[in-house]
């Protein structure tokens, strides 16, 4: 891989209170006028503090909704519609609302401002966004987020389950970064030693002493935030998705064509990393205390996923994306993952 230039987000804050704080930051970088989307039913909760420090530092809202569908073509028509006065887009809240506004500044070539009000995955920091495309839920490329502004108030109010969807997507770092060297060696795939370094940070920073804590506190959604951002970054070096996903989002993308009502994604995935690392004689010891030790066994095991979407999911994970090497390629993956899903004590548990 030749050495480019690689963008990384120039605004960067994580503690408490920094919803009141954006207009502050927005000021300092020139950034007077502001288009703004939001998450269904996120504007009430924060208006008083977001719109109280637009209001100390003279920022003007020009334009103004609230996301629910993120229809490519929906949101291409949006961003001609934005005001050419527009000097930022913020996305507040969840993932619709993020990876609608993030792409309208990609569309535009406008800095983006991802506040999220949840860390269930790391789509809020990466380079990519999610968007139906003809009917189909596909990855499309953007650009990484101009900055990152995340109120550890209020995504310490966000349901539990996002936060273990967050643990979910990190620990895939495992089997991800596995299937990327191995596509590297057997099929010549461009692989960038930094990008994988980085990656692997981002599960270090997450898993150190994780069994000792509380995911509800403080220190813990400070290490998550960060965690999820350098996900971000190290797609954003390899130009790909790859650092961050392997052959246990194919599964969980299958899932997400073929479930009667999905699980939310990096709960998925987070099963999905455990039955890869089976599969790829990968840490699977290490994925499977991490995963039991914090709590995430447990949570899924409450409401599991169905065993026979599971297996429709599993055949169809390798047609997910063409030409993608990842251990679910091989020839004998799914005999064997059929088997481990009727003897492992541990998936018994979360795919009933």
């Amino acid at each position: 891989m030749i050495n480019k230039a690689i963008n990384i987000p120039a605004l960067l804050k994580i503690g408490n209170g920094k919803i009141f704080k954006i207009g502050k930051y927005l000021f300092d970088r020139k950034f007077i006028n502001v288009a703004l989307f939001f998450s269904e039913g996120i504007e009430p909760l924060i208006a008083d503090k977001l719109y109280g420090g637009f209001k100390e530092f003279g920022i003007e809202i020009v334009h103004k909704a609230n996301i629910s569908d993120i229809n490519i073509e929906n949101v291409v028509h949006t961003a001609f519609k934005i005001p050419p006065a527009t000097n930022v887009l913020l996305g507040i809240g969840g993932g619709k609302a993020l990876d609608y506004s993030k792409y309208c500044a990609h569309v535009l070539k406008l800095p983006f401002i991802s506040v999220p009000t949840s860390v269930s995955n790391d789509g809020f920091c990466s380079p990519n966004t999610s968007l139906f495309v003809s009917g189909k839920r596909k990855s499309v490329k953007s650009t990484i987020p101009y900055g990152v502004v995340a109120d550890l108030d209020i995504i310490n109010s966000a349901p539990e389950v996002s936060l273990y969807s967050g643990i979910g997507d990190t620990i895939s770092k495992v089997t991800s970064l596995w299937d990327w060297k191995q596509a590297f060696l057997k099929k010549n795939e461009n692989h960038s030693d930094f990008s994988a370094l980085i990656s692997h940070n981002s599960l270090e920073i997450l898993y150190c002493n994780s069994h000792k804590e509380d995911i509800k506190t403080n220190e813990f959604q400070f290490k998550m935030v960060n965690s999820l951002i350098l996900s971000g970054v190290a797609m954003e070096i390899a130009g790909s998705s790859r650092p961050a996903s392997g052959s246990e989002h194919l599964i969980s993308h299958a899932l997400d064509d073929i479930s009667t009502t999905p699980h939310m994604h990096g709960l998925q995935v987070g099963v999905a990393t455990y039955l890869c690392s089976l599969l790829q004689n990968n840490k699977p010891d290490f994925v499977r205390d991490f995963l039991i030790n914090i709590g995430f066994i447990d949570f899924v095991s409450k409401n599991p996923i169905d065993k026979k979407e599971f297996i429709e999911a599993l055949k169809l994970a390798p047609e997910m994306k063409t030409n993608y090497y990842t251990i679910l390629s091989e020839k004998d993956s799914l005999d064997r993952g059929l088997k481990i899903l009727d003897t492992d004590e541990i998936l018994k548990q979360v795919i009933r």
